[in-house]
């Protein structure tokens, strides 16, 4: 049944929030989410969309210089070894990686609602100075790995890059995959491009994430997590995020699929490269490849998603 284009209400947004969660469909104490829905088959039939051999890296080079949206920089030391036939070296990195300026995965203990963690955790429990207790990216420690499907919103458009005045709806991701010639399967991992490297060097100087949550940010609308659940999608892949202010009660509406549906998200993708080759190679599915940091108890971590041709 096609999405309403109607703009939803508070409401709607309790509802899908709410109302028509994941919470329970896997039993009471999974702690994998919509990550389920990517089953062995699942994961068979993406890899069948690997033809040419062709990867583009979905990732942005980790942001070591400040900047307006970058206030914690990545802290990156290094230390030679000197023997007298030989050299060597090490690193050390620290990355506070949640924001507007690496790439990163949400973890399902990222973000919660009022009635806590995705199914059922207690943020106030689970949530210590050591680390998640329920929800830690380690329950998808075996990698996410399935089919990903391009949502060019630009080229749907006919416009560069989406502006603040024109947040991307639920209805118009339906619309732009059907003009696409593509349908989308529960499990999938949808790659919403809007277009962000186009606005950046359309405002240079400019900060994408302009105050964040509380300031104006461009990107998708409450609207999308009505599309989100009615196709069962197991992970989103986005360049630009919620759309700010929301003019909701909850300040980044999108990101409550994290616990209302158990989705993976992975924020701040660099799409353009990936929107350049699915034009050259005429066609906007393949294969998505996540492998998450083994970091107990971690709400997340920096990662470098890879798409296959």
């Amino acid at each position: 049944m096609p999405l309403s284009k109607r703009i939803p209400t508070e409401k709607d947004l309790q509802s899908w929030l709410y109302e028509k969660t994941n919470w329970g469909r896997w039993g009471k104490d999974d702690q994998k989410g919509a990550i389920n829905l990517i089953t062995a088959k699942k994961r068979a039939s993406a890899a069948e969309l690997v033809r040419t051999g062709r990867i583009v890296s979905l990732t942005r080079d980790l942001a070591k210089t400040p900047a307006p949206n970058n206030a914690r920089p990545v802290q990156h030391y290094m230390k030679a070894h000197h023997a007298q036939n030989y050299g060597a070296s090490g690193d050390y990195i620290g990355i506070y990686f949640h924001g507007y300026a690496n790439t990163h995965l949400d973890a399902l203990s990222h973000f919660w609602g009022k009635d806590g963690i995705y199914n059922g955790g207690d943020p106030k429990k689970h949530v210590t100075f050591d680390g998640a207790t329920w929800g830690g990216v380690e329950a998808w420690a075996e990698g996410i790995v399935t089919r990903g499907l391009l949502i060019d919103i630009p080229k749907f458009r006919k416009k560069p890059f989406v502006t603040l005045d024109a947040p991307v709806h639920g209805w118009e991701l339906e619309a732009a995959v059907k003009a696409q010639g593509l349908k989308v399967e529960p499990g999938d991992a949808l790659v919403i491009y809007s277009g962000r490297e186009a606005w950046q060097r359309a405002n240079p100087g400019e900060s994408y994430a302009q105050g964040g949550p509380a300031g104006k940010t461009p990107g998708l609308h409450a609207s999308c997590l009505g599309f989100f659940k009615e196709y069962d999608a197991a992970v989103l892949i986005w360049d630009m995020m919620d759309a700010t202010p929301s003019g909701y009660s909850l300040g980044v509406p999108v990101h409550g699929a994290i616990f209302a549906y158990g989705m993976a998200f992975v924020d701040n993708a660099l799409l353009e490269p990936l929107a350049q080759a699915c034009d050259q190679e005429k066609r906007h599915e393949f294969l998505v490849s996540l492998a998450p940091l083994r970091l107990v108890g971690g709400t997340g971590g920096p990662i470098n998603p890879l798409a296959l041709f």
